[in-house]
């Protein structure tokens, strides 16, 4: 889940693939594999490199999630905790939070997740705020904060809606805005509806992964 425009076979744009192009588990983990990899090749050379760190850390997410694997969905949130340490201002470090506190909170409910992973809501939601403040006109920001407000609160419609509608008029600087934007207009019709249920329905399907149906 990251913004930045991605050059073809990157790590980043491997992920992005795997992410929201791909409908099927073996094809998202072969992705997923082969980012884990170039990762490890740039880390290799370059030790500090902060892309490839981020990279490796959600794609090992991304796997944990894919496999269920605890251990892996573990793993990466501590590389995500020490990226914003360094730089708390970043706002796609908020966003990688985001996405994993609440994403473990949807997947096993929030009492399993907070005592199997320690995911919380509140704190997911604090840095879905803070990397909504942090991520400037781009649409990314917005619209996946949108996303991921609505699928895990279908009755807080207004801030979900008031990030779509950020979305919609922000900045498409990357594939990823440009993504979001679209995503971001899919369910705006339904929030201005005040129709919490199907947004977030349609929601599910436009995050990380909703085109894979196991």
């Amino acid at each position: 889940m990251a913004p930045a425009a991605a050059r073809a076979d990157t790590p980043r744009e491997l992920l992005t693939t795997a992410a929201f192009q791909t409908s099927t588990k073996p094809r998202a983990l072969e992705l997923v594999a082969q980012a884990i990899t170039a990762s490890e090749r740039i880390l290799a050379a370059r030790p500090n490199d902060r892309e490839a760190t981020l990279q490796r850390a959600i794609a090992i997410g991304y796997r944990g999630k894919l496999t269920r694997s605890r251990s892996d969905v573990r793993a990466s949130l501590g590389v995500f905790e020490k990226l914003a340490a360094q730089n708390p201002r970043d706002p796609e470090a908020q966003m990688v939070i985001a996405g994993w506190h609440l994403g473990a909170v949807d997947e096993l409910g929030g009492f399993i997740a907070r005592t199997a992973l320690g995911a919380k809501t509140a704190a997911g939601e604090a840095a879905l705020a803070k990397a909504v403040s942090l991520g400037g006109d781009r649409s990314f920001y917005p619209g996946l904060a949108a996303l991921l407000q609505i699928r895990n609160d279908p009755k807080d419609i207004a801030l979900a809606r008031r990030w779509a509608e950020a979305a919609s008029g922000g900045q498409a600087a990357t594939p990823l805005d440009a993504l979001m934007k679209r995503a971001a207009q899919a369910v705006l019709p339904a929030l201005r509806a005040g129709d919490g249920k199907k947004a977030a329905e349609l929601a599910r399907k436009l995050v990380p992964f909703g085109k894979i149906d196991d």
